[in-house]
């Protein structure tokens, strides 16, 4: 009985399914790709960038992405590798459902999204996020003072829950607070939307503070080695140099380098006023993650691969969406318009007040409330918190 199902299932093995050696004619990269070229519109639409923008990224990534042909089969060519990777970022779509749609094998689809995504983080890394430099941080910083009017500030910090399915064996490792399995993305963005630093993988159980303590940035940035700037003062103001900082929300622990919020007990007019413009120049990095989901739509849904690909997964979609931040800037500039309208000032929130140099947030409290640094409109703006 056992030799009869055995010879049974060899006469169903197939080299290549009959369906599959279609796809020279039927598939969509080979039925679509040339007239999609064609169509500007249509193309960034199917791959979430301009027709520029792709050949640029293409142009990068060809040698990486080039295979030879052998005796027994023809290999899949760079352009079809990188369209079949961006559908699936830009859609979520399952395996099997992009395995109809280009007519190649499930276990082909998600060796080539792996692969590729892999080679977009080693390749485009110091392309699109290269390790900032104190140049760098200056000009972040005079970005948030044009847009935020927040002096000093070279970055706004936040962590996302990145939904996956539970990886086997894992316990309550990666659930998290929200009811559901997750990894982390912690980033830091400027004033453009763009992501300067990001750590990604970490269980989704954990805190934001403790992410960020355990992170390879939270340490850089303990041990002043991130080749931050020297303090200067702020603009206008003659008093004592004030160190460059990040903002953040509650969730994280105050320090030198790192201002959040005060909390909501005890407040008056000139900590509302703080917590005002900490939240202005803070919401960049929560519209960065909302440009993220919008264009890359993978992550509308839970991630269906275990947490080391998943974590590939969102490293490609961080660089891609630099790259297309870069690339094709002018083309987000409705996304951007509704993202950053629906920012509205919360006081709600509430956390424990930091330990550390607390002398720091007063500096940028006084100065936010003084002639120099004060906005004509943060009175009106704070006067429903009260």
């Amino acid at each position: 009985m056992l030799d009869e199902e055995t010879e049974r299932r060899r006469r169903r093995r197939q080299w290549i399914h009959p369906i599959v050696t279609q796809r020279y004619w039927k598939g969509q990269f080979h039925s679509l790709y040339k007239d999609l070229s064609q169509d500007p519109f249509k193309f960034r639409s199917y791959c979430r960038m301009s027709v520029e923008a792709f050949d640029n990224l293409l142009s990068l990534l060809h040698p990486h992405l080039t295979f030879m042909d052998t005796c027994m089969r023809r290999s899949i060519s760079a352009e079809q590798r990188l369209i079949v990777t961006l559908r699936f970022l830009a859609t979520g779509n399952s395996f099997a459902s992009l395995h109809f749609e280009f007519l190649l094998g499930i276990s082909t689809i998600s060796g080539i999204v792996c692969h590729t995504c892999k080679v977009i983080w080693q390749h485009l890394r110091e392309v699109v996020m290269p390790t900032p430099k104190a140049e760098d941080w200056l000009r972040i910083a005079e970005g948030f003072y044009q847009s935020a009017q927040f002096p000093n500030c070279i970055g706004a910090l936040d962590g996302k829950d990145i939904r996956v399915k539970k990886p086997p064996h894992s316990g309550s490792r990666y659930f998290n607070c929200k009811q559901y399995f997750s990894v982390e993305l912690m980033a830091l963005a400027d004033s453009n939307y763009r992501f300067v630093i990001v750590d990604i993988g970490a269980y989704g159980s954990s805190s934001d503070s403790r992410i960020f303590s355990a992170s390879r940035m939270g340490d850089r940035l303990c041990d002043n080695q991130l080749a931050l700037p020297e303090p200067r003062r702020l603009p206008g103001s003659t008093g004592p140099p004030a160190p460059f900082v990040i903002v953040a929300d509650e969730g994280f622990a105050l320090s030198p380098h790192m201002m959040r919020p005060f909390p909501r007990r005890d407040l008056d007019d000139r900590k509302r006023i703080f917590n005002y413009r900490l939240t202005r120049a803070s919401r960049y990095v929560e519209c960065a993650f909302g440009i993220l989901c919008t264009r890359w739509r993978v992550f509308l849904l839970s991630i269906q691969m275990n947490p080391d690909n998943a974590t590939l997964v969102i490293q490609a979609c961080v660089l891609l969406h630099n790259f297309t931040r870069i690339n094709d800037a002018s083309s987000d500039a409705d996304i951007d318009q509704n993202i950053t309208s629906s920012v509205i000032f919360d006081q709600s929130r509430t956390g424990r007040p930091g330990t550390a140099r607390l002398a720091v947030r007063d500096v940028y409290a006084d100065y936010f409330c003084s002639p120099e640094g004060a906005l004509p409109w943060q009175m009106e703006s704070i006067r429903g918190s009260r």
